[in-house]
Order: structure tokens, then sequence, then C-alpha cells
């Protein structure tokens, strides 16, 4: 693609991006999964979307690549394990969109989406986690319903987290966007202790500040009956 993968513009001293291309491509990133997971006629769960597989063309459309861990599910499945591999840190909801929020929503904003942008957001305090290389020149209306969509995309309960045609309605102003309650991570952080999760068949894993620790197999299963993913 002309202009790379979106990776190239969340480093330092790269080109800085407007910031009608990173909602654009917040927001085309979203559409592209949304029609993996919901439209075609097999659902696809591509398993590693991150920066590196958005691929920006000449004018800056994101396209979603490389889907060499993709996973073809059929929509008369009832359930489905398979274990997943790719990039922690992209896989926390059903698949939510690296865009021009961080981690995935939070990365176009200031590169990263640890805890402290999650409460930084839901206090209100979307300045602090937005590029300081954009300045004032962004939408503030659209960063805040950004970032609480990202907050979304991670909570803990697969159940609350939005699947990906709603997050698009969500970042397209159609759906409104609740406040999200803080995720279990932050507040074990908040409170100085850590967070132990423990998924089906996946063992338990204890997920420090610094996310380092993390069980590599996770065993992921699918419901037709809501169709929702969990891991």
């Amino acid at each position: 693609m002309p202009n790379g993968p979106l990776s190239m513009y969340l480093r330092h001293g790269s080109q800085n991006l407007s910031w009608d291309v990173r909602f654009r491509v917040a927001v085309g990133t979203a559409r592209g999964i949304a029609y993996l997971h919901e439209e075609c006629r097999n659902c696809i769960i591509h398993c590693d979307i991150k920066p590196e597989n958005i691929l920006l063309d000449e004018d800056f459309s994101a396209k979603v690549s490389d889907f060499g861990l993709a996973k073809l599910i059929g929509r008369d499945f009832s359930r489905v394990l398979a274990t997943m591999r790719g990039t922690w840190g992209g896989r926390r909801n059903v698949e939510g969109p690296p865009s021009a929020g961080g981690g995935g929503e939070g990365e176009t904003e200031k590169w990263f989406f640890p805890p402290w942008a999650a409460r930084q957001i839901i206090e209100g305090n979307v300045a602090a986690v937005v590029d300081e290389r954009l300045g004032s020149t962004y939408n503030e209306v659209e960063a805040a319903r950004l970032g609480l969509v990202a907050v979304w995309c991670i909570q803990d309960d697969e159940c609350t987290r939005p699947m990906m045609g709603m997050v698009v309605k969500m970042l397209e102003g159609v759906v409104e966007v609740a406040v999200p309650p803080p995720p279990k991570l932050l507040q074990a952080l908040v409170s100085g202790e850590s967070f132990q999760g423990v998924g089906p068949d996946s063992g338990k894993r204890v997920l420090q500040e610094d996310n380092s620790s993390f069980d590599d197999n996770v065993t992921v299963s699918i419901d037709s009956k809501d169709s929702k993913l969990s891991i």
C-alpha cells in the first residue's frame, strides 16, 4: 500500500497525521473488521488485529491485512473451541479496532493503551491521552467518543463488549456511547493489587502492570446464540 502500515505513524519522529485522517482510519478499520465478523457469508475472525496489519492506501483509507492467523467460522456453528495466537493487546474484545485511539483504539492517540489511559477517559480527561503533536487541532467530541469505545472494547466481561457493527455505529455517532465501567485490571492497579483471571481450560494468568505475564495459549469459545467471542 502506498502509505504503508499504520504502525509507521505511531513512532516518535514519524509523519504527523491530522485528526481527520486518524479518525477516518479508526472508522475504516472498524468497518473492515465488522464486515469480516458480520457481513461475510462465513464469519472470519482475524486473530491478529494490530497497527502493523492495518495498511493505508493513497487516500489513507484503512485496509485490514495479513490473514495468516484468521479463522473461518460458519454461521451454523453451535460452539467452537480454538487456540488463538497473535499479539496481546489487540485481542481484548471480539476484535477491537486498532485505530485513531490506542492499543487498537488508543494507539493512534498516544502509541499505547495502558490502564492509566482508560482511567483518564472514564474520568472525562480525554485530552491527556491524545497525541500531543496534534495540539488543539483535534475534534474533542470525536476523541471522547473514540476513547469511550476503546474502553468498552477492553471490558473484562465479553458480554459487555460491543460487537463490531455496534462499534462502527458508536464511532459514527449513530448510537450514543455511555461511560463504561473501569476494567478490573485498572481497578486492581489503582488499589495496588494484581489482577488474576481464569479462562476456560486456559489456566490461571496474572496480569502485571507492565502486561508482561500472559499465558500464550488462550481458549476461545464462540456461542452461536449471541454470536459473541469469549477469550
